[in-house]
């Protein structure tokens, strides 16, 4: 099931961490959860940033020795996987109303929703995109809510793969946005008065006019996307 690295003890597992028992074989009784572990390395990632997920820090976290983590995970691309699925476990899905794209865009928004809590989120839907039992309990909806569609099985894993991504993009777009929006509004604003760029103008413009919302630009941007994929 998986081989040691020559020269240690960590095991070097081929498998995703769901297919491999929750501790090692050998040692003490356990005292620490994979959901526990998972929990700190939540916590680390929600107050600290996603660059200071390490063993070290989430052993920290919980109390104990790095060491001691990896009776449970081999590394801390498993910790990340456990951190992407927990929090796939947050998404809230509805049942299908028969309407596909209304459906999609409801999950896109679920996911959004759980984005949003987690600044560090979107960049790892997109980097190192993970399937364990909360992603495949996302996925098993999007199949429900897709079940009447004409489209092979293919279509339908890339139109669910399509979703995270663009969700994750929109999130990251948002987030940079609201990071740095007098600067950029500046900018545009100056680059519009100038009358070089009409169109920059015209969209400035259109923009002040409508009065529609960040969540309501998302939706419709997902409803035009997932209506071209579907028909």
């Amino acid at each position: 099931m998986f081989a040691k690295t020559e020269g240690s003890d960590v095991a070097d597992y081929d498998e995703p961490i769901w297919l491999r028992p929750e501790r090692a074989a050998t040692g003490r009784p356990a005292v620490r959860s994979r959901p526990e572990i998972t929990a700190a390395a939540l916590a680390v990632a929600d107050g600290k940033g996603l660059e200071m997920v390490s063993m070290r820090n989430v052993a920290a976290e919980l109390g104990t020795g790095a060491a001691s983590l990896y009776r449970y995970v081999s590394s801390r691309d498993d910790l990340l996987d456990l951190m992407v699925d927990a929090t796939a476990g947050d998404i809230r899905l509805e049942p299908p109303t028969g309407d596909p794209v209304g459906d999609l865009v409801a999950v896109g928004e679920g996911m959004y929703a759980v984005m949003a809590r987690h600044r560090w989120l979107p960049e790892l839907v997109l980097t190192r995109p993970s399937l364990g039992p909360n992603g495949v309990r996302v996925l098993d909806h999007v199949l429900e809510v897709l079940e009447d569609h004409s489209g092979d099985g293919a279509a339908k894993l890339e139109i669910f793969a399509l979703l995270n991504a663009v969700v994750a993009t929109f999130a990251l777009n948002e987030r940079a946005a609201a990071d740095r929006p007098r600067q950029a509004v500046a900018y545009l604003g100056h680059v519009a008065a100038t009358g070089d760029h009409p169109r920059i103008a015209a969209v400035l413009s259109d923009l002040a006019a409508a009065k529609v919302s960040v969540e309501e630009r998302r939706k419709a941007a997902l409803t035009k996307l997932l209506s071209g994929l579907l028909n």
